[in-house]
Order: structure tokens, then C-alpha cells, then sequence
């Protein structure tokens, strides 16, 4: 599932692909944008933000108007399918069902294709903080500010910690293994109040490490370790003897996810 490190990753794929090049085609399988033509535009750059994609372009001049004015981002989030690959010219694409490309942008050097892609939408880049303005700081982002962070965290006492890290307006960037991995080695059960977590700054900042750690490589790994089944403490390991004290893990929902823990490295804090 992409999480902030992911979708970074799949900007410098379409930033090495496309960057300085001008579009020879578009094709937009989506209803909002199915009549507009890319063709002839340049991408700028390809930028990550949380775990929003924005591509960056600039329309030729004969489109007139002032420069700045010629200037748009093509948004997309990933959320929990969505995926961008890059191919050269003439080369096979990946075996995924066509139904699932929401669009295609070719230049002469690469072709890039969007799939299961969420919040598509062409704007100009003024206009950008419109959809990600309301973010916290970005773990990887030249903006991370980890007390502003601690500061969005603290605004919710009551929030249950485990919930609070998946809140995009806080940090953004932490999906759910993150949360699961994070609380894990910072021994804190996912239900603790926010309030009651001991070293908020710590946790965030072992956030930031985690996720700066696994950019950069597509296997996410919190252990050290790149094996398969061994990338893990507690993420996706129900039942499975905890790696340090050998309790099984547990799995529950918590909100709209699942959350992993396990229940002796991560006694519940219920006061501050």
C-alpha cells in the first residue's frame, strides 16, 4: 500500500521519466478530463507531498496569456491502489486490466501511465495549496518541521494515538504500517491517548527516520532486514510470536483500518 516513502519514490520515477521533456500525447480516461489534450505542454518537474503526486507542466506559448498563467499541476493521490509506471517507447506494459488506466502521458522518451489513480484533477499550480494545503509536515519534504508536527498532535489530546499518526492534517506521510511499526518500537499501544503518549517529539521523530530510512528502495523494511517475511515487527503478522518477547501479535480495527501491536511490548496508557 503506498505510503509517504512509496509515493516519493513514484515522483523521482516520473521526475527521471518525464522532467524537461514536451508531451507528444495525452490520453485521460477519466470523465472530468477526458477532452483535454496534454500535447506540446513540458513537465517542469514531478513533486510528492504527503501522499499526493503533483506533476508540474507549463502549456506552450501559443496558448497566450502571461507566463505564470501557463503554469499547472496534474494531482493525484494513490491512496491505497493507485500506481504510476514509467516504460520506454515501444516497451510492453505491465499485465494490469486496461480498465484500470486513468491516464497516459507520452513524450519522446517515455511513456507514463497512471493506474487506479484517485483525485485526478488538472489545476493551475497557484493553485495547489487548495488541495494539499491542509496538510502537516511533510516527512520527507523540504518543509518538515518536526515541532509543528508535535504541536498538530498535541492539538487532539483525546485522539487515540494510533489514529492521530494516520491524520494527514498532522504529519504527512504515515500510512498504516508506519503507525503499527512506529508505535511498536516505541512501546506504545495504538489506543493511548495522545495526551498520555510519553516523548511525542521522540515518536515523531523516529517517524521521519523510518520513513527517510526506505526512500529511495520499493521494499519497505523497519527491521533492517530486506527478506522476505522478515521486514516486519508487527505489521502484518497476526498471530505470529512478537520478535522480542515472543507474545502472539494481535490485529483489531481501529477507525477505518487495522491496526497490529502486540499487547506485552505495548501495555495500554490510559493517563498522562
Amino acid at each position: 500500500m503506498p505510503e509517504g516513502d512509496t509515493v516519493w519514490n513514484t515522483a523521482r520515477v516520473l521526475q527521471r521519466a518525464l522532467a524537461g521533456a514536451r508531451l507528444t500525447g495525452s490520453d485521460f480516461r477519466v470523465p472530468q478530463l477526458a477532452t483535454t489534450d496534454l500535447t506540446g505542454w513540458t513537465v517542469r518537474e514531478s513533486a510528492s507531498r504527503g501522499k499526493h503526486l503533483l506533476l508540474r507542466l507549463t502549456a506552450p506559448a501559443e496558448a497566450g496569456g502571461p507566463a505564470a498563467a501557463r503554469d499547472w499541476t496534474l494531482h493525484s493521490h494513490l491512496r491505497m491502489d493507485g500506481a504510476w509506471r514509467a516504460y520506454t517507447p515501444g516497451e510492453r506494459w505491465a499485465a494490469r486490466p486496461a480498465h484500470l488506466i486513468r491516464v497516459v502521458l507520452r513524450s519522446p522518451g517515455a511513456v507514463a501511465v497512471g493506474y487506479h489513480l484517485h483525485e485526478l484533477a488538472l489545476i493551475p499550480t497557484a493553485e495547489e495549496e487548495s488541495l494539499v494545503g491542509h496538510l502537516g509536515p511533510d516527512l520527507l519534504g523540504p518543509d518538515w518541521d518536526p515541532n509543528e508536527a508535535v504541536r498538530r498532535l498535541a492539538a487532539h489530546p483525546d485522539a487515540t494515538i494510533g489514529e492521530a499518526l494516520l491524520d494527514q492534517r498532522n504529519l504527512a506521510g504515515v500510512g498504516n504500517l508506519y503507525k503499527c511499526e512506529l508505535l511498536f518500537l516505541r512501546g506504545i499501544s495504538p489506543w493511548t491517548p495522545v495526551h498520555a503518549v510519553p516523548d511525542l517529539p521522540g515518536t515523531v521523530a523516529l517517524a521521519q527516520r523510518l520513513l527517510a530510512a526506505n526512500r529511495g528502495r520499493w521494499t519497505q523494511s523497519t527491521t533492517g532486514s530486506l527478506q522476505r517475511g522478515q521486514t516486519s515487527y508487527v505489521y502484518g503478522r497476526r498471530a505470529q510470536p512478537c520478535r522480542r518477547c515472543g507474545t502472539a501479535v494481535r490485529r483489531e480495527e481501529q477507525g477505518e483500518r487495522v491496526t497490529y501491536w502486540c499487547p506485552t511490548c505495548q501495555p495500554e496508557r490510559l493517563a498522562g
